[in-house]
């Protein structure tokens, strides 16, 4: 069973089912019965067009719905003469879903799970596994995203920042559960940069390939974080680097600089230093300069501090670090960075337990709490 293949026919199915009249939501559930059954019966019977197959199975679930429940009788109008089973209709819709399911009415996290679902073709049960919420807890925030857009038109002009902003959120999520999230952000990245010409798509997708190649060197066999200086870039994938600097050279060209872009810059300069001691710092400070310009984003700026601090000594960084908001998130762990590179051990020991306390998961706690541990052993030594 190829459940990539299943995955991405998804939207094309839910497109061709709205086309047909369906609603979005009634549309998205019978896509979904269509999927499970796929499941069940391909093992052993594949189709000859799964795509075909799909729609002829899904417009049947939606039909059995429809006539089956007497509050949908309005629609019944709609679904009298069933149509002959396939792809009627040859067009994509899978640029307008992602425009829909990113809508800007919807929070961010339910834009994120109602995409996993129509474009993804994920089920409730694994995205709520990789979101470690209960089932019922998912398939109520997916009930509700999908009502918030049921009343917006299918073929109404969409956001792409708004869309990409999702598709990073959720490759940000990384992995959990049985469902590899930065993988499948990635796939459905590629997906929507098939479907679109712009320079921010290229860069999104440019910034996912350089940070996914770095995956296997960012945690130890014990679990711990692993620093960027620390990594072993033997284990860092040179295909997926050099995919993503080829994609990020062609955007760039353009000359339609987007923050994606300036952060896959970033991450470029990263991976093309042989060693961390050869990094191009005045480069990247100069990249988070035109970062920062585009988003005025004080994260934008904390990060700028550290590189400041590699490219000009650890008291500029702290001179960049104390013009921004101490109540920042990792404010303190910078802070305390800075501090020992400048020989400040006692200051940085404090700050790294106080970053700790405030880490937002295990891991990292668990870092920073270690290098509290590392500092106060030298300072007693």
């Amino acid at each position: 069973m190829d459940e990539v293949l299943l995955r991405s026919l998804t939207p094309h199915v839910l497109g061709i089912l709205v086309r047909r009249g369906a609603d979005f939501a009634s549309a998205e559930d019978a896509v979904q019965d269509a999927l499970l059954e796929a499941l069940r019966v391909w093992p052993a019977e594949p189709p000859r067009d799964p795509k075909g197959w799909l729609v002829t199975v899904a417009w049947r679930k939606f039909l059995d719905a429809a006539r089956s429940e007497s509050a949908r009788r309005r629609r019944e109008d709609l679904v009298d003469v069933e149509p002959e089973p396939g792809p009627a209709v040859a067009a994509d819709d899978t640029l307008q879903l992602y425009f829909l399911c990113a809508h800007p009415s919807l929070t961010p996290s339910s834009a994120v799970a109602l995409t996993l679902r129509a474009v993804g073709g994920l089920t409730t049960r694994q995205i709520a596994q990789a979101y470690l919420v209960p089932e019922a807890t998912m398939a109520q925030r997916i009930s509700r995203a999908k009502r918030t857009v049921g009343q917006v038109r299918f073929d109404q002009p969409g956001d792409v920042a708004t869309v990409l902003r999702v598709l990073y959120l959720v490759f940000n999520e990384g992995y959990s559960g049985d469902v590899d999230l930065a993988a499948e952000a990635i796939r459905l990245t590629r997906q929507l940069a098939g479907a679109i010409d712009h320079p921010e798509v290229a860069g999104l997708l440019a910034l996912m390939l350089l940070h996914h190649a770095r995956r296997a060197g960012r945690i130890a066999a014990d679990g711990s974080l692993v620093p960027l200086a620390e990594q072993d870039r033997g284990r860092w994938d040179t295909r997926l680097i050099a995919e993503g600097v080829g994609i990020l050279q062609k955007a760039l060209a353009r000359d339609r600089l987007g923050e994606f872009q300036a952060q896959a810059a970033i991450a470029a300069l990263h991976a093309d230093a042989p060693t961390a001691e050869e990094t191009d710092w005045v480069q990247i400070v100069e990249w988070y300069d035109e970062l920062a310009a585009l988003t005025g984003s004080p994260v934008v700026r904390l990060n700028r501090a550290v590189a400041v601090g590699e490219a000009d000594g650890p008291r500029a960084g702290l001179a960049a670090l104390a013009e921004l908001d101490d109540a920042l998130p990792r404010h303190a762990a910078v802070a305390a960075y800075l501090h020992e590179r400048d020989g400040d051990l006692a200051t940085a020991a404090r700050l790294y337990a106080e970053a700790a306390q405030k880490a937002p998961n295990l891991a990292e706690r668990t870092h920073l709490t270690l290098q509290a541990a590392r500092l106060n052993t030298r300072l007693r030594g």
